[in-house]
């Protein structure tokens, strides 16, 4: 399964290996997602350089949330049910644990947060 395609105004960092975008229908505010580019089913199969490079994107990404939404806790959530690696960073407010999970999520509508989160971004590089 190859991923949707991203809104492109919903980009918040992209290059050759991976791309960085608000979820489509976030759980909270905030909710992004980090999708590996190519057709890879699960982690196991990236080799250790591919995965420290995600994982530092997902870190750095995980980093800028925190500080642009003010929140203590980010969740990340790693789930194959897609067959194509990509994280859920979902940043946690008042909710905890699966109890965040109940959220119903919402269609995004507000796009003001990727500015926010690309020059946090840029700064933490």
């Amino acid at each position: 399964m190859v991923f949707p395609k991203p809104q492109e105004k919903a980009i918040i960092y992209r290059d050759e290996k991976l791309y960085v975008v608000l979820a489509s229908n976030p759980l909270v505010k905030g909710h992004t997602i980090v999708v590996w580019n190519k057709d890879v089913k699960d982690l196991h199969i990236l080799d250790k350089k591919e995965y420290e490079y995600l994982m530092n994107i997902v870190d750095k990404v995980r980093d800028s949330l925190m500080s642009v939404l003010n929140v203590k806790k980010v969740y990340l959530m790693y789930m194959d049910e897609a067959n194509h690696v990509h994280w859920h960073l979902i940043p946690r407010y008042n909710i905890k644990g699966y109890e965040l999970l109940k959220h119903k999520p919402s269609k995004l509508k507000d796009f003001s947060l990727v500015e926010k989160i690309k020059k946090n971004l840029f700064i933490l590089q």
